[in-house]
């Protein structure tokens, strides 16, 4: 048995593909197929299964095109519900590849239908566990996100006792040497206070990971439920879209027109604008948001998805025609590349532009500006950075925006820069004749 982990950085999604000798198991994969086709063609592999550990949230799975491009089952949950073609996968069910036992774990808490796969190599006794979103390096998933998220709901409370009960008792049965490869790591709104590391040991998670010490059910509630990160617009719709089954990749983004030197589009349209915010900031399209996506440490499908509401349709602007296909993916992993009205790149003769904020003047004069700060709760309870700031969260400023005093000039703010020019443009948006400043980067000086 050979594992190899795919990491998609933006997402901070893990999937794996489990060699079994010529054959492969694929478990979690991401919205492209082809990575996994690319692997499994390198080792003269046949890709036998796709193992989904429940509807992911923040993410379109690729697992119902990889099933009819090779023929794999499908295995998940029946507490799924799913609509595609699939064989259940829980408690006591098993299937072996080439003497590679797959086993099934249910292991309710993040969702309701959420499993954990325990895979034995006989040949040479190495075993490892795909937890899925239940078990992080370092924490476990949230429950929160079935009470409002999709159709398929229930409620936090119930969710954080399952975990609790799933913690307890559902992987007693395994050793400490087990290797543990989850869906997330750091940076993942699926949770909160994950390691960086992609992968552990259930040892080393039983000796240190919060969630695995003894303590009352009410202290494990109590804990799993606090300070966890706020919920994206998106989530909902993508369980709903995994549960059905989504579109080719390929065939799905190819609908998607694009439109080159564009210096105007009617009004009432959105437009997301990804370039750098420098560049945004010289010369950009009007009732544009400035979403960067400059590289994959940027994490776009996270705002676009937060920002922009499932089936609200779009315009997207690139930096260049060479980016057209990279950002093609990028929407389309949260699946909202059927909102997008046409791919654009922009002309040099643009009527809106955007002042720099002097940083110095504002320094000294403070008082007279509305300061607006856009980070999460969690991060203002934390640290505040201006004791007069008036806090509208980025997830829900579109909705919030009218709120905003427009009595004097504002400048927004949030942790490290990349976020303010999201807020400035969606305020700016709403208050055209207002002075509306990004401080930027600049934050870094307070």
């Amino acid at each position: 048995m050979y594992i190899e982990q795919f990491t998609d950085k933006s997402l901070a999604h893990y999937s794996y593909a489990i060699l079994c000798g010529d054959k492969m198991v694929v478990v979690d994969p991401s919205r492209n197929p082809m990575p996994y086709y690319i692997f499994a063609e390198q080792n003269n592999a046949e890709i036998v299964g796709v193992i989904e550990t429940h509807p992911h949230a923040d993410f379109i799975s690729s697992h119902c095109q990889i099933s009819q491009e090779t023929g794999a089952t499908i295995y998940v949950s029946r507490l799924l519900g799913a609509e595609y073609p699939h064989k259940s996968f829980d408690d006591g069910d098993t299937f072996v590849v080439n003497g590679v036992v797959f086993s099934a774990i249910n292991t309710p808490g993040h969702s309701p239908d959420s499993i954990c796969i325990h895979v034995d190599d006989k040949h040479s006794d190495d075993e490892a566990l795909f937890t899925g979103d239940t078990l992080f390096v370092g924490n476990v998933g949230r429950p929160d996100l079935r009470e409002d998220a999709g159709k398929m709901t229930m409620s936090r409370e119930d969710l954080a006792k399952a975990m609790y009960d799933t913690m307890q008792t559902k992987f007693n049965h395994l050793k400490d040497d087990v290797l543990i490869y989850p869906a997330h790591g750091a940076g993942s709104l699926c949770g909160k206070g994950m390691s960086k590391a992609s992968s552990s040991t259930l040892g080393n998670e039983r000796v240190g990971n919060w969630a695995f010490k003894k303590q009352s059910q009410e202290e494990f509630v109590a804990e799993i439920r606090s300070d966890q990160p706020f919920v994206p617009s998106y989530f909902g719709f993508d369980v709903d879209t995994n549960k059905a089954g989504a579109e080719n990749f390929k065939s799905s983004t190819s609908k998607v027109p694009l439109q080159i030197n564009v210096s105007n589009i009617e009004e009432g349209h959105l437009i997301i604008d990804t370039r750098d915010q420098a560049d945004y900031k010289n010369g950009h399209l009007a009732n544009s948001i400035n979403i960067m996506a400059r590289s994959i440490n940027d994490k776009f499908e996270t705002w676009l998805g937060t920002i922009v509401k499932p089936n609200e349709n779009f315009f997207l602007v690139i930096n260049s025609v060479e980016n057209y296909e990279e950002m093609l993916e990028r929407v389309s992993k949260i699946g909202y590349e059927n909102q997008v009205l046409a791919i654009l790149t922009l002309s040099q003769n643009l009527s809106h532009s955007e002042e720099l904020l002097d940083v110095e003047t504002f320094k000294n004069n403070l008082d007279h500006y509305s300061i607006i700060d856009i980070r999460n709760t969690s991060e203002v309870n934390a640290d505040l950075k201006f004791k007069n700031a008036l806090h509208f969260p980025l997830n829900t400023l579109r909705q919030d925006v009218e709120n905003i005093p427009n009595n004097k000039p504002i400048v927004v703010h949030c942790a490290g820069g990349y976020r303010s020019s999201a807020g400035q443009s969606i305020i700016k948006n709403k208050f055209e004749n207002l002075e509306v400043y990004d401080l930027s980067f600049a934050i870094s000086d307070f």
